[in-house]
C-alpha cells in the first residue's frame, strides 16, 4: 500500500511539474500558438490512455499472469520522457532540435497517464472489498495534501529550475514505480507468479457484465466536483469571499478545502463501508452538487463558507466510495479496463471546462 501511494504522489508531483511548466515552455520556445492545440490533445490523451492502458493491462493479466508488465513500461517510458525534456533543456536547442519540445510535451502526457489506471488497479488484487474504502482514504489523503501544499512545490520547483526538476521527476517515478513492483512481485511470488492465483484472493469474483455506462458516470460525478474546485472556485470564491480573504488569494479557502476533505476520509471511509459503496457515493453526489449550486447561488459570505464545508464531505465521500464502487461493478475479466473507464470518465469534465476556459 505504502508503494502504491508513494507512486500516487510522484504521479501527483509531476501533474505539479507539468502543469507549471508547460505554459513556461511554450513560452521561452515561442510556441504558444500552439497551446490550443495542447490543450485538445491534453483533453483527449487523458480521456483515450487510460482505456487502451486498461486493455493491455487486462491482456497481461491473462496472458502472463500479472499487469505489471503494462505498469513497469509505463513507468519506464515516464522516466524517459522527464529525462529527455531535461537534457534538452540543459542543451538549450536551437532553432532546428526546439520542435522536439512539443513532441515530448505530448509524449509525456501520455507517459503520465498510461501507467496510472494499471496502477492504481492494483488497489483491488491487494485489498479485500471492504478495506477498499480504507485504501482510497490513504490515496485521498496524500493527494489532498499534495495539492495543498501545492505553493510550497512550486516553490521548490522553481529553485531548483526546469532540468533538475524533470531529472528528479523522472527518479521519482522510477523508484516509486519499482518499489511497488517488487512489492508485487513478492506478493504474487507466493502465487507462482501469477496474481490471480491465490485461492484466498480478496479479488471480487463478479461473473455479470461490466457496467460501463455507470462505471464512467462515477468517474464523470467525481471529475465534475474536481473540475469545479480546481479550475471554477478559486474566481467564484474571489469575488464572494472578498470581504473575508481581503488580501488573500481564494486559494487559501482551496487549501482548506483539501485539507479537510483529507481528514474526513479515514473515518468516512468506516461510513461507507456501514451505509455501502453505491449508497455512500450517491450521498457524496448529492450534497456535493447541492453545495455547489449554493456556492454559485448565494452571496451572503456566510452561507458560501457553509456550503464550502458540506462541499468538502461530499467532496470525501466521493473520493472514498468511487473507485472501490467502479471495481466492484466490473467484471472479473475487465477489471483494468474499467478502472481505464473511471479515470476516463474523471478526466473528460476537466478536458471540456479547459477547452471552454481558453
Amino acid at each position: 500500500m505504502w508503494s502504491l501511494t508513494a507512486l500516487y504522489a510522484s504521479i501527483i508531483i509531476g501533474w505539479i511539474a507539468y502543469q507549471q511548466y508547460q505554459p513556461k515552455l511554450l513560452v521561452q520556445f515561442k510556441f504558444t500558438e500552439f497551446t490550443f492545440l495542447i490543450i485538445v490533445s491534453q483533453a483527449i490523451i487523458l480521456s483515450i490512455t487510460p482505456l487502451i492502458a486498461g486493455k493491455l493491462g487486462d491482456r497481461y493479466r491473462f496472458k502472463s499472469g500479472t499487469r505489471l508488465p503494462i505498469i513497469s513500461s509505463g513507468i519506464s517510458f515516464a522516466a524517459m520522457v522527464f529525462m529527455a525534456v531535461a537534457f534538452t533543456l540543459l542543451g538549450n536547442p536551437g532553432e532546428i532540435f526546439k520542435w522536439i519540445l512539443p513532441v515530448l510535451i505530448i509524449l509525456w502526457l501520455i507517459a503520465m497517464s498510461i501507467f496510472t489506471s494499471p496502477a492504481l488497479s492494483t488497489i483491488e488484487t491487494f485489498f479485500p472489498v471492504d478495506k477498499l474504502p480504507k485504501a482510497m482514504a490513504v490515496l485521498t489523503i496524500t493527494a489532498n495534501l499534495l495539492y495543498a501544499l501545492e505553493p510550497v512545490i512550486i516553490d521548490v520547483i522553481d529553485f531548483l529550475g526546469a532540468p533538475v526538476t524533470f531529472i528528479t521527476g523522472g527518479v521519482l517515478v522510477f523508484l516509486s514505480g519499482y518499489s511497488m513492483k517488487k512489492n508485487a512481485m513478492s506478493l504474487f511470488s507466493k502465487n507462482n507468479g501469477r496474481e490471480d492465483a491465490a485461492p484466498d484472493s480478496p479479488i471480487v469474483f463478479n461473473s455479470t457484465r461490466s457496467s460501463y455506462g455507470y462505471i464512467f458516470i462515477l468517474g464523470v460525478v467525481l471529475g465534475l466536483a474536481t473540475t469545479f474546485l480546481f479550475n471554477l472556485f478559486p474566481e467564484v470564491l474571489q469575488l464572494k469571499l472578498s470581504g473575508m480573504l481581503q488580501h488573500y488569494s481564494s486559494k487559501i479557502v482551496l487549501v482548506g478545502i483539501l485539507v479537510v476533505s483529507g481528514i474526513l476520509a479515514l473515518p468516512f471511509s468506516n461510513v461507507v463501508n456501514l451505509y455501502g459503496m453505491k449508497r455512500s457515493f450517491w450521498f457524496g453526489a448529492a450534497i456535493t452538487a447541492l453545495s455547489t449550486a449554493g456556492i454559485f447561488g448565494f452571496n451572503s459570505s456566510v452561507v458560501v463558507l457553509v456550503m464550502l464545508i458540506i462541499f468538502s464531505i461530499g467532496f470525501s465521500v466521493l473520493s472514498v466510495s468511487s473507485l472501490p464502487l467502479a471495481i466492484v461493478k466490473s467484471n472479473f475479466d475487465e477489471k483494468v479496463f474499467c478502472v481505464g473507464i473511471f479515470f476516463s470518465g474523471v478526466a473528460v469534465p476537466d478536458g471540456v471546462v479547459e477547452i471552454l476556459l481558453y
